[in-house]
């Protein structure tokens, strides 16, 4: 789900924030990728032309092998040097949203059956989609399909965009790359998005950075989290009436959810905080997931096993061979490709998170300055 409105507030808060591009201003860069969206992406668009998922002659859904392959022989053949990150185990905070989910996917699945019933084929396609949910096996074939294509990935503890954020925080991958803004939450020095989107939609690469948007909404990045938790994050329901304006206004004015929630509670305001709302828990997961250090992950780029390719997109699930050995040689190609160094590659930028500079943030260090030149 990730963060409600928070794009919108630094789109209008902190606009040098964003950057868009194409994807091959980003050759030379590793980043990190958010495995389990991407695969749900896939599945949900990457479709026949009569809406249903693509399938092999057994009738096996192929739409996530086939969209994982061509996007990613698409950043490779870009410059790019992609590390995929899968999910781990859910923490405990997050059932009830997987609940709702769940429910979610039971109603979809009703009306799909419905509108089958009625002929409506347009209403069975846009339910249909909403049931899609990627599967342990679907994940299997996926890190297989990497292996056999020389594409490092890793298994996170815990939530994978909290693994990918940690990996750019410590210098692994100059980028954390997923649809959930909550990423940023966690750190992310370098958010992308729309990096794994069809290059049919002509949707550009969307960057954005941590500190720039910090300093356009005046805030630390203890703030920033509590901000991201009262707009509304995969944790926590939100509080009724509360909106992003509303949100960043509160917390402007309070300081913090303490402050927030002191003042919900003694004032005539309409908007009430839910009896069971564990906002401490949320913050703790923002502050202190459960991730790898990066400094202990092990991350390498090899040469495709074309053999393998072979045998497990050809002979297994019905690709065209002409593709996959064409696919295989620019994955090779760009394996062994040596890339001019960037010229920001020569200047190390201190991450926002480490040290005192994650609880103090960019405003707390603009502000000392002031008040030594006064």
């Amino acid at each position: 789900m990730g963060i409600k409105g928070l794009n919108r507030l630094i789109s209008e808060h902190a606009p040098n924030a964003i950057k868009t591009g194409e994807m091959k201003q980003f050759a030379g860069r590793k980043v990190a990728i958010d495995a389990s969206m991407s695969l749900y992406q896939f599945l949900i668009n990457v479709r026949q032309q009569d809406g249903s998922q693509l399938t092999n002659e057994a009738g096996e859904t192929t739409s996530h092998l086939v969209g994982l392959f061509s996007r990613t022989v698409r950043m490779v053949s870009n410059g790019l040097k992609p590390l995929y990150v899968f999910d781990g185990k859910p923490p405990v905070l997050k059932s009830q949203e997987l609940g709702k989910r769940l429910a979610k996917r039971q109603e979809a699945e009703k009306a799909a059956e419905d509108a089958t019933k009625e002929g409506k084929v347009e209403d069975y396609d846009k339910f249909a989609r909403r049931t899609v949910k990627v599967t342990r096996e679907q994940n299997e074939e996926a890190k297989e399909l990497l292996r056999l294509m020389g594409i490092p990935y890793i298994e996170a503890p815990c939530e994978a965009e909290a693994q990918c954020a940690e990996l750019a925080r410590s210098g692994k991958v100059y980028a954390a790359a997923s649809e959930d803004m909550d990423t940023l939450c966690f750190g992310a020095p370098v958010l992308l998005r729309h990096l794994t989107f069809s290059e049919q939609k002509k949707v550009p690469v969307t960057e954005l950075f941590l500190d720039k948007a910090l300093r356009g909404l005046d805030m630390d990045m203890d703030t920033f989290v509590d901000l991201c938790i009262l707009l509304g994050c995969d944790y926590l329901d939100t509080i009724p009436g509360i909106g992003p304006v509303t949100a960043l206004k509160l917390l402007r004015e309070h300081k913090n959810l303490e402050g927030v929630i002191e003042h919900l509670k003694s004032s005539s305001s309409k908007s009430k905080v839910p009896e069971d709302w564990p906002y401490q828990d949320a913050r703790e997961l923002f502050r202190n997931h459960d991730v790898m250090k990066g400094s202990e992950c092990e991350i390498s780029w090899k040469k495709p096993d074309v053999d393998g390719l072979i045998e497990f997109l050809v002979a297994k699930r019905g690709f065209s061979e002409d593709r996959v050995r064409s696919a295989a040689e620019k994955l090779a190609k760009g394996v062994s490709q040596g890339y001019q160094g960037r010229l920001d590659g020569f200047f190390k930028k201190k991450p926002v998170s480490e040290g005192t500079e994650k609880r103090r943030g960019v405003s707390g260090k603009n502000n000392a300055a002031k008040k030594q030149k006064k």
